[in-house]
């Protein structure tokens, strides 16, 4: 054996033995229960949590072990991360993937804090001219990473559960939707959906939101969610976890594709 196949090979089995140990990590925190305090955090800052089913609580707080260890928080304009803000977030989050085992958000790396709404360069074209202003958002979510949240919206986002606005969700939801390698409102799929019955029913509840919006009809959904089928996504998803029943009731047939996507029933739960 040459030199070279020699220095490939132990190559090999060194991030095979990197690769295992990372698997064995992943392993453990999914399974270990959140420390006491970081538990309590949970319970009071994110009370959906306790309407989430019993069954599925050990695998959301898995989640937020894991998220905690793999994903880095960094503080803007003064904002100091706590333990607060990073169980906060990462439990809202894990929400979207408690119960799709094959689902994590594998391009992340860094979550930025603002402590209120920032401002944001937004591109616009008109007659062939490009122009810049800024605008003021609550988060954003960037294509492979990072997340940028507002942390005064993220925290009551959290705590009012049931007002159909939750900005972690929303950006996460982007998350999702990029694992395509688009973000266009179609995220990845599990074997068993169908993929066009997916498009067809969310083209008609989207065109129907475009609709209610263009004529100031009152609905479930933000208006916002008709900006393009991106924010649709997202928006529905919002409305999805926290005023499930309203949304069944206004969209059944969207509502049902979201169910078999999250593999959750919100409006189900107590």
């Amino acid at each position: 054996m040459t030199i070279a196949a020699i220095i490939l090979l132990l190559a090999a089995l060194a991030i095979g033995a990197h690769l295992l140990l990372q698997r064995r990590r992943r392993a453990r925190l999914l399974a270990a229960p959140l420390s006491a305090a970081n538990k309590a955090i949970l319970v009071k800052r994110v009370p959906l949590y306790e309407k989430l089913p019993e069954n599925l609580r050990p695998r959301l707080e898995g989640l937020v072990n894991r998220f905690l260890d793999e994903v880095t928080f960094y503080g803007a304009k003064g904002v100091e991360i706590t333990d607060d803000i990073r169980v906060t977030i990462a439990a809202q989050a894990s929400f979207l993937i408690v119960n799709k085992p094959n689902r994590w958000f594998h391009t992340l790396r860094t979550i930025h804090i603002y402590p209120a709404a920032f401002k944001s360069k937004l591109t616009e074209i008109k007659d062939h001219v490009h122009s810049e202003r800024d605008q003021a958002r609550t988060g954003e979510s960037w294509a492979k990473g990072p997340v940028i949240l507002a942390w005064d919206h993220a925290a009551f986002g959290a705590v009012a559960p049931h007002d159909g606005h939750n900005v972690v969700m929303h950006e996460f939801a982007h998350q999702l939707d990029e694992q395509t390698g688009a973000t266009d409102g179609s995220p990845l799929l599990d074997a068993d959906h169908s993929a066009s019955r997916w498009a067809r029913v969310f083209q008609d509840a989207y065109e129907r939101l475009r609709e209610h919006a263009s004529f100031g009809r009152e609905t479930v959904m933000d208006y916002y969610g008709a900006t393009n089928p991106a924010e649709f996504f997202a928006v529905v998803t919002e409305v999805f976890f926290e005023r499930p029943r309203a949304l069944r009731a206004e969209e059944p047939a969207l509502y049902a594709e979201l169910v078999q996507y999250y593999r959750l029933d919100p409006a189900a739960w107590r």
